[in-house]
């Protein structure tokens, strides 16, 4: 009957939709038994290349997973990482979306836009965003960059400076809380290149069409028992169409140390000064069509814009307490202050209950963070692993509105004190219950409270103070199976929740103060994955995931720059993911990703609000969601006599994305052709290196992204034409 089985489940592979074609290609896979796949592995190892370079290039060590370090192919989850290689070659070293698009399940589309930063999105997470990240954790060097209320900036990462970012999605992101559909954790490089002891000074200068600028100097020094680097970059450009100039300024600065008594300390600093991003808005499909390089003349009138300053520091403290036992610790604080220009007419700002049409706000935050790491050894090759840890963040929002009139700060609108905290207790644990298969389990505890204190109190605009308060306790189990030393497989079972931020509850439509109406989304999440390493030249990951929400928040109304949410009901996301890297023949190197998922409301309900609202029917589409994303890239490094060169083509490909609940338009599928050279050249202590890169090689014609629900339809935000870009590189090391 097991043989009978599988048989049945290998001929449902062949048939269905692509989703059910991959569950039953995993089950099939796994009622075969390890007979097959130990032949399977085998004739895959007698093929390898005599050359193969080692495992590690295919399996970087990785911590989101299970709060300690481990291989990315132990890891019982879906989790991949980008390394500095991949950093440097994927340009000017800028944005995420630079390098983050190689990564199954996460889509980061670029709005050539930096007065509203990346929309990022895990397995369909944050697509909604209309400012910053949304639904997806972010955290540099273990401090968080999402703040208590679930909203985070990417535009403080400096990826000049980056060794290694990690993306976790799947069911055990949820023990990182509130708006954790997927966890992005970015690393600092401390070494800079350095082997052993020593000190590096490295210049770069860079620069691409449409008037991009980015120059960054990054000192690194590496003792004998601490290491420093301090970076400072500048990004400028004037932007692909009118009105979307930007400029961009950051300090990243990391200090660690260890010490005798098996302490490790790390200090960071991140300063961001980004004074002045203009905002073209986007356009409507006929000004799309007819020229995508055109600004709505709004955005001129009104001086759309935005400008933001940052500044963090951080302590993380990571102690041993015996053998089996070790604290870490972190403590936190910033301030964040942004200006920003709204295009919404003067004659719409003028009554009693609108806010204006400038948003004004300084944001203090800080946070603390405790945990314990604990192993119990149970037998030669069998442990338990235990982590426990408690988190509190803390943010105060000063927050002011005022007329917009011509670009000009007017009457004030708007004036209150916000303030939202959270609180979580964790407890994850793992278990080995024989030598090849280990239970996950896990549980926290997220209390989060919102305030408002309305300080602007006039006749038609009454005191709208108030606040509410969300909590859960969301559970996570898991089983992995280590069916070979070179096949792992898992299955994780988990439960989330997203509160609203505060840039969700900032506007209701029609009436003045906080959309205290708006509830939390709560997910069940649900994931089986395979990691196989057929060799050390071989890696592929296969997961599978499905995504019940409960109480979705969506775009209500989106107009002049402002946006209102509710809550839409159930929704539902089902999706494979699939990537393989290796090392291949003759200097050549091969990776492919690809998500295809489907992300359906699984509730009617009325989007939109007044005059303009419409019925939407069960099983429309998630807007601003790709339900096909993929990467593929061959890249070729002969021998090191031709000086250190590389040759690369990448293909970019996106399904095409809805612009609204109701799915009567979206920005059509794209397949992008990227190229890219690189030259080496070393001379002593000098390393000198040249990027260049052809993005958009067949100049095509897109959307990168889209604005959903927008009531003027201006949906689409185009993406830039055929675009060179070069980055020059001078290193100098000394002892």
């Amino acid at each position: 009957m097991h043989n009978s089985f599988a048989s049945e489940i290998r001929g449902s592979a062949r048939r269905g939709p692509p989703a059910r074609r991959a569950v039953a290609l995993a089950a099939a896979l796994a009622l075969t038994g390890p007979a097959s796949l130990q032949a399977l592995a085998q004739a895959n190892a007698a093929s390898s290349p005599a050359s193969a370079s080692p495992a590690s290039t295919l399996d970087p060590v990785v911590i989101s997973a299970g709060r300690s370090r481990q291989s990315s192919f132990d890891a019982p989850a879906s989790i991949s990482a980008v390394t500095r290689d991949t950093i440097e070659a994927g340009g000017l070293q800028v944005n995420l979306s630079e390098v983050l698009n190689r990564v199954p399940g996460i889509a980061v589309l670029n709005r050539q836009n930096y007065a509203q930063d990346l929309q990022l999105s895990i397995r369909g997470f944050g697509s909604r965003s209309t400012f910053g990240i949304r639904g997806v954790r972010l955290l540099v060097d273990g401090i968080p960059a999402s703040m208590p209320d679930g909203q985070g900036q990417a535009s403080n990462v400096a990826l000049s400076s980056t060794g290694r970012i990690e993306v976790l999605r799947g069911p055990l992101a949820q023990l990182y809380g509130n708006a954790a559909g997927g966890v992005v954790q970015v690393f600092t490089d401390m070494t800079g290149g350095i082997e052993g002891e020593g000190s590096a000074l490295t210049a770069v200068v860079g620069g691409g069409r449409f008037g991009q600028v980015k120059t960054g100097l990054r000192l690194n020094r590496v003792g004998p028992s601490d290491a420093l680097v301090l970076d400072l970059a500048d990004f400028r450009t004037d932007g692909y169409r009118p009105h979307s100039s930007a400029e961009r300024q950051q300090i990243n600065a990391r200090w660690q140390g260890d010490f005798a008594t098996g302490t490790r300390v790390g200090v960071t600093f991140n300063n961001l000064d980004q004074p002045d991003s203009k905002d073209p808005l986007g356009l409507t499909r006929a000004q799309f069509n007819a020229n995508p390089a055109q600004t709505v003349p709004l955005a001129l009138q009104q001086d759309a814009s935005k400008s933001v300053e940052q500044q963090q520091a951080g302590v993380t403290l990571e102690q041993a307490l015996g053998v089996d036992t070790t604290l870490q610790a972190r403590l936190y604080g910033g301030t964040r202050k942004l200006d920003n220009k709204l295009s919404i007419p003067p004659a719409a700002q003028a009554a009693a209950t609108s806010a204006g049409g400038i948003v004004a706000f300084d944001r203090r935050y800080s946070g603390f963070g405790l945990q314990v790491n604990h192993r119990i050894p149970l037998s030669a090759d069998q442990s338990a692993r235990l982590v426990a840890g408690i988190e509190t963040d803390r943010l105060v929002e000063d927050r002011q509105g005022y007329l917009n009139t011509n670009g000009v700060r007017g009457a004030l609108k708007r004036d209150e004190l916000n303030t939202v905290r959270n609180q979580d207790v964790f407890l994850q644990g793992s278990v080995d219950l024989s030598g090849t298969l280990a239970l996950t389990a896990g549980l926290r505890s997220s209390q989060v409270r919102f305030t408002s204190q309305d300080r602007f109190i006039a006749p038609g605009n009454p005191d709208d103070s108030g606040s509410v308060d969300f909590s859960a306790t969301n559970p996570v189990l898991g089983l992995s199976w280590r069916v070979l030393p070179s096949v792992n497989l898992y299955a994780n079972l988990g439960r989330g929740f997203e509160t609203p931020t505060f840039t969700e509850l900032a506007y209701r439509p029609g009436a003045t103060g906080l959309n205290f109406g708006l509830d939390a989304s709560r997910s069940r999440h649900a994931e089986v994955g395979a990691k196989v390493k057929l060799a050390d030249w071989l890696r592929g990951d296969l997961a599978l995931f499905d995504i019940r929400t409960q109480d979705e928040i969506v775009v209500d109304t989106n107009t002049g720059g402002r946006s209102t949410f509710k809550n839409a009901g159930r929704t539902q996301r089902q999706g494979v993911e699939i990537a393989a890297s290796a090392r291949l023949p003759a200097g050549l190197q091969a990776s492919v990703a690809a998500t295809v998922m489907t992300a359906r409301f699984a509730d009617s309900f009325v989007s939109g609000s007044g005059t303009g609202a419409q019925p939407v029917a069960d099983g429309a589409r998630l807007p601003g969601t790709p339900e096909k994303y993929g990467f593929a890239e061959l890249a070729w490094k002969p021998a090191s006599a031709w000086g250190g060169l590389t040759l690369a083509a990448e293909v970019v490909a996106t399904g095409g994305i809805l612009v609204n609940d109701v799915n009567t338009d979206a920005a059509p599928s794209w397949v992008v052709l990227n190229l890219r050279a690189g030259l080496e050249q070393r001379w002593g202590s000098w390393r000198f290196a040249q990027g260049l890169r052809l993005d958009n090689a067949t100049d095509r014609r897109y959307a990168g992204s889209v604005i959903v629900n927008d009531a003027n339809q201006r949906f689409f935000e185009p993406a830039l034409p055929r675009n060179a870009s070069v980055l020059v590189t001078a290193r100098y090391a000394w002892r």
